[in-house]
């Protein structure tokens, strides 16, 4: 300890060692010091090791053996799986609980097969009878390594020894790299054929002709087990739900005596209470539990689920959501954790949750095998951990039946539908539900390329499954957004989601997603009561649907009323704490609110989630210059230029206003005429090209833009009623003709 290095290759070592969530492992936590001393937390486990049970019965009965094998194999597969080698795998690091579960203890000295170079070249690692032929030498070891320890646990479980033993380590050594082991039938007669074969298997010299995964092993043991009778087979307990059991010993006289003391403080608690003044009695409301689902980690050896794995925890965000007494932090924000190796308590501050939910899956084959685990963000350790192993086909009856654990885990009472929703279902089809998460998965890259993958998919999904109402909803929402992110045409892609989001109300009217798609459709058609009708729909459905109040939030924007404005993009920001989108947006409507303070607030937010998110800086410069902060305003749109030259309208028309501001009328011509030449239709809005000629005093070239917008249905006239660089022709007759026509006067 003394080490430094060795220190940090624990702590390293332990980061990789607490990523294994399986019940046949031993959980480890944190590395600590106290008073100049080193210590490891871990899961603690009832019983008594292996080393000790051999000792205490001579030789385990073939079931046995065979029993605690398997789990041994299921702990060392989910570890392999994650890149990590044992190294040090003996009877002495597995422990038996009372139950008969076995778990593997000790993977402090077990590295990342990725995290090579740690250790020196020729360092020997282990315990000698039980180290493989290439730790004995000092090589780089695999998981073929672990199982060569397994084949000495196996030999000494069923013999009651090591197949190899001397008077030093040495000579020890040399045996495992050089002597053949005896066929453990020998020592014991008792002994399966196919069970010695197996053992001797795990004990080949060449760790090629070894069995090469833990999965190749437990296969070959579920066919053992299979031949045992069934007297002597051994299947390890369910550990009930409570840890210890309780034995009381009634006595009338020891009850008597505190029960009257009971009863006299009772009685002078009434007297008190009838003395003092009555006070209004109001019902508190319950306790709201809180938890984050983080994204699943891939563990296919493919590694081609990703979409799967997002999906799954997707699906879990989404139906949890629906369980009133919860609250559950939006997609973005728990998908914001990605790829970054961040403490239970570090995420749970961060997103203001009491309990963060992880998982690992992989699939082979058609199998899947999926483990999860419940953490507690106070100590970071497991409320609940499981493992769920179904085909693929039986992926809904596996959601609801995680669903459903974890609700039972946060001890969560289920009101009313809550239970029916939270297991509810849109589609049978198993390839229909992959190719709908296919979508999903590249809806959320919003690209154009990725957006045209979505539609795809979601087309094949509905080609699958006719009445599959969430695709159609992905479907809408991909062409919603698709002509914020190309050329395609806004009429085109409105017709195409609005046909989309009908079709699936169409199904199934219960779908928050669906009307909160159309509200957003209809705000395309300036139907204002029905964009509201329908986003207050969805809210009704489900009121912890993020997209519903953010695009509430808008339509009370494009209303001019603000302070509903800025509470329903509050209540979605709280709902997803850590959405890039939401923060900016938070920017951009307090700037039209005259809020500006929230609006730095908010913009400073999303660059600090995301440095280059250009109209972040566009919104932060809009704010700057509000309270008139030139400096800094300036900065800020030069930034967001250089980050996405989308930005240059605002930027060109705001950097104009500053110069006219400072009287160098000059320099604020050249910043727009460098605008006029450097900007093409149709890299920018009609709508935006008509803001930049009213802010220049154009306003007869303002209006024919304003007319090409309507005319296009440009998105962006959304904004003419409350954006301040039309401030000047409000009272201008083409301005009010304008507002009657989309609806917003």
């Amino acid at each position: 300890a003394s080490d430094k290095k060795t220190v940090e290759r624990f702590r390293n070592e332990l980061t990789t060692a607490r990523k294994i969530v399986q019940k046949n492992v031993c959980r480890m936590y944190d590395l600590n010091k106290e008073k100049g001393n080193y210590y490891i937390t871990m899961e603690f486990i009832s019983g008594q090791d292996l080393k000790g049970l051999i000792r205490q019965t001579g030789q385990l009965t073939v079931g046995k053996a065979v029993s605690i094998a398997k789990q041994i194999c299921d702990g060392l597969a989910e570890a392999h799986s994650l890149g990590v080698v044992h190294r040090d795998l003996k009877p002495s690091n597995i422990m038996i609980d009372k139950e008969g579960n076995a778990k593997i203890m000790d993977f402090g000295i077990a590295r990342s097969l990725a995290a090579k170079g740690i250790t020196g070249a020729g360092v020997m690692i282990g315990t000698p009878e039980y180290m493989s032929p290439e730790q004995v030498e000092g090589k780089e070891v695999d998981q073929r390594s672990d199982l060569y320890s397994l084949g000495v646990i196996l030999f000494e479980m069923v013999t009651g020894k090591v197949p190899f033993e001397g008077d030093t380590q040495f000579t020890i050594g040399m045996k495992h790299k050089g002597e053949i082991p005896k066929n453990p039938k020998e020592l014991n007669t008792q002994i399966p054929d196919n069970f010695s074969r197996v053992i001797l298997r795990c004990l080949e010299k060449e760790k090629e002709k070894r069995y090469q995964n833990a999965g190749e092993v437990c296969s070959e043991l579920i066919r053992i087990e299979t031949g045992i009778p069934t007297t002597e087979r051994v299947a390890p307990k369910r550990k009930p739900m409570t840890s210890k059991e309780v034995t009381v010993t009634f006595s009338p006289k020891k009850v008597l005596i505190p029960a009257l003391i009971v009863v006299a403080l009772v009685i002078v608690a009434v007297a008190i209470w009838q003395l003092l003044p009555p006070k209004e009695s109001a019902l508190s409301p319950p306790e709201k539990h809180s938890i984050a689902v983080l994204p699943f980690e891939d563990l296919s050896l493919q590694k081609d689920q990703e979409h799967f794995c997002d999906g799954l925890a997707d699906e879990l965000i989404n139906r949890l959501n629906k369980v009133e007494s919860l609250r559950v932090p939006a997609r973005s924000s728990s998908f914001y954790f990605k790829g970054k190796d961040l403490s239970p308590q570090e995420i749970g501050e961060k997103l203001k949750v009491d309990n963060i939910l992880e998982g690992t899956l992989r699939k082979s084959g058609n199998r899947l095998r999926i483990t999860i685990s419940l953490i507690n963000v106070a100590d970071g350790y497991p409320i609940w951990s499981d493992q769920y192993q179904r085909d693929e086909e039986d992926i809904f009856d596996l959601q609801d039946k995680i669903s459903l654990d974890i609700v039972d885990n946060l001890k969560v009472k289920l009101l009313g539908e809550e239970k029916a929703q939270l297991v509810r279902r849109t589609t049978h089809d198993p390839e229909a539900y992959d190719l709908y998460l296919r979508g999903r998965h590249f809806w959320n890259k919003r690209t154009e390329e990725g957006l045209k993958k979505a539609i795809d998919y979601f087309e094949q999904a509905i080609a699958k499954d006719p009445d599959y109402a969430l695709a159609y909803v992905g479907l809408a929402d991909s062409y919603n957004v698709l002509p914020w992110y190309s050329i395609f045409s806004f009429k085109q892609a409105i017709q195409k989601a609005r046909e989309a989001a009908m079709k699936s109300l169409a199904i199934d009217d219960s779908i928050a997603e669906a009307h909160a798609t159309l509200g957003f459709i209809k705000m395309y058609d300036f139907d204002w009561p029905g964009a509201e009708s329908e986003l207050n729909k969805a809210i009704e459905l489900n009121p912890n649907y993020t997209t519903a109040h953010h695009w509430l939030a808008f339509y009370y924007l494009y209303q001019a009323d603000f302070d509903k404005a800025i509470e329903e993009i509050l209540i979605a920001r709280e709902l997803d704490p850590l959405s890039l989108i939401i923060n900016t947006d938070i920017a951009q409507i307090s700037n039209y609110a005259r809020k500006y303070d929230l609006a730095i607030e908010g913009a400073q937010k999303a660059i600090e989630l995301d440095p280059n998110r250009g109209d972040a800086y566009a919104f932060l410069g809009l704010a700057y210059y509000g309270k008139s902060m030139i400096e800094e305003s300036f900065s800020a749109f030069e930034k967001s230029t250089d980050l996405d030259p989308r930005n240059q309208a605002y930027a060109a028309i705001t950097a104009g206003l500053i110069f006219d501001q400072l009287g160098q009328s000059k320099r604020a011509q050249q910043v727009r005429d460098e605008f006029m030449r450097n900007s093409s239709r149709p890299a920018f809005p009609s709508f935006l090209w008509a803001v930049f000629h009213f802010s220049i005093g154009e306003n007869d070239r303002g209006f024919e833009w304003l007319d090409k917008a309507y005319e296009e249905r440009d998105p962006f006239l959304w904004y003419v009623k409350v954006d301040h660089n039309l401030d000047n022709v409000r009272s201008d007759p083409r301005y009010l003709d304008l507002i009657r026509k989309v609806g917003l006067d």
